[in-house]
């Protein structure tokens, strides 16, 4: 297992150069319009984006992988996102774009914050001003700057921001603190040192603070003070360090439940109404899409849960979508890019209909403000109230081309310390470092 895990992750990179009804169109395409391609082209890792696309922008659903609007048919490429799979084919594809028949030819192709750079700083993305999109004056600052390469050319938008909150048990909050209330629970774990103490109280009465040792990792990478790669050198920044400190910590103490991948159906496990984890982490996104667990009607736990900041200020993630150089659909990759950022009705539908927070600050701000919106899931709390403020905060810094797999890859191999499959910490880190010699032979490992 250790050997495929190992060669999953070290798949090499192929590219270095780096039925609802529609609400009103969106801004005017350019007014040099001409005859497009029959088929656009999307390329995506999970169907997220995809599933609003389809509800609000498309004229019809054909299937899983096929909508129409108009004449022209809007297809889904799909690959996981785990070990640069979706990297890599996208690579592979970007290669072959000059080439590729107008039918195949990608048009537009979602990216994360953790790679987004090596798209934007390549000459396989196009200046979206270029296309149409040119207002940018309600979406959030850093969505902007991580779509934009060195020269501060924009290459695309995120339909979404990603603030993100630790999300916790209302229940085990009432056993464990003695309350519920968001500003109290926010003022128990104002910081590391206090959610560290409420992890043992919560160990007293039964609990774990935590699903996975890995669910407060986004917090402390997020926070980094230096790059992964400095000055061409692998460089482990100290707030990673203290993630590892924690985790050692929290194994050793029994405030954990496991030590798995967030992802793994141990961890989602504990969103159940039987969980007896405390905390999670996570923006909307996470809490409305991949915290289903805890919405399951028969063994889930819907309305015991609360949003507070938690120890530091954090976002995590985001979707971005990118305007392949090549495409024949210029028009609509325009249409699709300004539908999601400065149609109010289809943002308003994503913060209402989805529990987005959305990449318009009038929309999101609106909800913030309005005292009978409430979400479900969070037991009436007004998610938008706290991420209008979390989102404040938010700086894109200290990101490289290469943050994924770096921090799928540390994860990984300090997970095996942490379960006994290596027999120390400094193991586990020769293993990542060699994992990174094997990757990015480019860059150099001390």
């Amino acid at each position: 297992m250790k050997k495929l895990l190992s060669g999953l992750l070290a798949m090499p990179l192929v590219l270095t150069l780096v039925g609802c009804q529609k609400p009103a169109d969106p801004t005017p395409a350019p007014a040099d319009e001409t005859a497009e391609g029959a088929v656009l082209n999307v390329w995506t890792w999970n169907e997220e984006f995809w599933g609003f696309l389809g509800k609000y922008y498309a004229d019809e659903v054909v299937d899983e992988y096929t909508l129409k609007k108009g004449d022209v048919t809007i297809k889904r490429t799909t690959y996981p996102s785990d070990g640069g799979a979706y990297q890599d084919a996208l690579d592979a594809a970007l290669l072959n774009q000059a080439n590729a028949a107008a039918d195949d030819k990608i048009d537009l192709f979602l990216a994360e914050a953790d790679y987004i750079l090596k798209y934007t700083n390549s000459d396989a993305t196009m200046d979206v001003k270029s296309i149409g999109v040119t207002d940018f004056s309600n979406t959030y600052k850093y969505t902007v700057e991580a779509a934009s390469d060195a020269n501060g050319v924009v290459k695309g938008v995120s339909f979404q921001c990603c603030p993100a909150a630790v999300i916790y048990r209302r229940s085990i909050a009432m056993d464990v603190l003695g309350t519920d209330d968001p500003a109290a629970v926010q003022e128990a774990l104002k910081d590391w040192d206090a959610f560290n103490a409420v992890a043992a109280a919560a160990k007293e009465k039964g609990y774990t603070m935590i699903p996975t040792t890995n669910a407060t990792y986004r917090v402390f990478s997020n926070n980094a003070t230096s790059p992964w790669v400095v000055d061409g050198k692998l460089n482990i920044d100290a707030n990673i360090l203290k993630w590892m400190d924690q985790s050692e910590e929290f194994v050793k103490n029994g405030y954990t439940a496991y030590t798995s991948n967030i992802w793994g159906d141990e961890a989602t496990s504990e969103m159940f109404a039987d969980g007896k984890s405390m905390c999670f982490f996570g923006p909307a996104w996470y809490f409305n899409f991949s915290m289903t667990n805890a919405q399951d009607p028969e063994k889930g736990c819907m309305g015991d849960w609360a949003i507070c900041q938690g120890p530091q200020a954090w976002f995590w993630g985001g979707t971005w979508m990118l305007a392949a150089t090549g495409t024949d659909n210029p028009t609509m990759v325009a249409d699709i890019m300004n539908t999601f950022i400065n149609n109010e009705e289809v943002c308003d539908a994503l913060v209402k209909n989805e529990a987005q927070f959305s990449n318009n600050q009038a929309v999101n701000n609106k909800y913030a403000e309005d005292e009978t919106f409430g979400s479900e899931f969070l037991g009436g709390q007004n998610p938008n109230a706290v991420f209008a403020e979390l989102a404040k905060n938010i700086k894109f810094q200290n990101v490289t081309q290469y943050d994924q797999l770096c921090n799928e890859g540390l994860q990984t191999y300090f997970t095996e310390f942490l379960d006994g499959q290596v027999a120390t910490r400094e193991d586990a880190i020769n293993n990542f470092k060699d994992y990174i010699r094997t990757t990015y032979p480019s860059i150099t490992v001390e």
